[in-house]
């Protein structure tokens, strides 16, 4: 498995780093720290024949000293720098040449302490990824293994390529499975029938989910509700090296993402990190040594 690392020499670089050591660690899994620069900035690590590199290169250099530096020890990792015309479309050209199984990056340098405000580069992912987005919380530093993973099931049916990824990943990383589902009490509908309709598709998903985990991995079902869905996230307790699956919206194209009105609610009141499955998503079976 190889996550690539969408890395920045800033906060929000280290905190990318951060989570996807967290998720490697379980797997051993390899990291690819990819440092995206523009098409015209050159990036030769050093001339041959030793002259002094430019102003471009050495901040290249200090990038990958400062971002490999932030990796465990006992994690392989590698640093790769691309040019292309944006920052995502770095990272989605390389996610695709390395057959990665996911993209993390870290939310943007403003806003509240393990809190979330997505930055341009952030929400272009969300919205053109072929293969899962990990968002780090701003402040995210927790670098051991996972301890939990939940998935948000919604009250509709649907969102099967989230619920394949949060199975697989919780049996490879040998991890508790969480099922919850958030119910707005504001919103249109009964709020009593809405409750009991979050139940029961919950409680199906946690039957499929338990069939298909070895027997005796841990399996559980929350219904969390509230006035809005920030409420409702409120309502939860949080481990601190827990992650939360969701998947996208159905208005995404086939194999893409695109995050919808409650995923985005999810999102700003979220205190942990987000993984965000494309619709129709399927894990790449191989991966390519280089």
């Amino acid at each position: 498995m190889r996550y690539v690392v969408g890395y920045t020499p800033s906060d929000r670089g280290a905190d990318a780093v951060a989570l996807a050591s967290a998720m490697a660690r379980a797997q051993g899994a390899h990291l690819d720290l990819v440092y995206v620069v523009d098409r015209r900035t050159p990036y030769v690590a050093m001339n041959p024949e030793g002259n002094r590199v430019s102003a471009a290169e050495q901040k290249v250099l200090t990038a990958e000293r400062e971002g490999m530096a932030l990796v465990p020890k006992d994690l392989e990792a590698r640093f790769h720098v691309r040019q292309a015309d944006s920052h995502a479309a770095g990272l989605i050209d390389a996610a695709v040449e390395y057959r990665a199984g996911l993209i993390v990056v870290g939310a943007a340098s403003a806003g509240l302490f393990k809190r979330y405000t997505i930055g341009s580069a952030a929400n272009a992912l969300l919205h053109a990824s072929p293969v899962p987005v990990a968002l780090a919380p701003r402040g995210y530093r927790h670098t051991e293994p996972m301890t939990r993973m939940t998935l948000a099931v919604g009250e509709r049916t649907g969102a099967e390529a989230a619920i394949d990824v949060a199975v697989e990943a919780a049996e490879r990383h040998g991890v508790p499975l969480r099922l919850v589902s958030l119910v707005e009490l504001d919103a249109e509908g009964d709020s009593g029938e809405n409750i009991n309709a979050a139940h029961i598709h919950a409680n199906t998903v946690l039957a499929a989910a338990a069939h298909r985990l070895p027997a005796g991995h841990q399996v559980t079902v929350e219904v969390a509700h509230g006035r809005t869905i920030e409420e409702a996230i409120d309502d939860l307790e949080w481990d601190e090296g827990e992650i939360m699956i969701v998947g996208s919206s159905r208005l995404a194209e086939k194999n893409k993402l695109f995050v919808g009105r409650t995923a985005n609610k999810v999102l700003l009141a979220l205190p942990v990190p987000m993984v965000v499955v494309p619709r129709d998503y399927e894990r790449f079976d191989t991966i390519p040594e280089d």
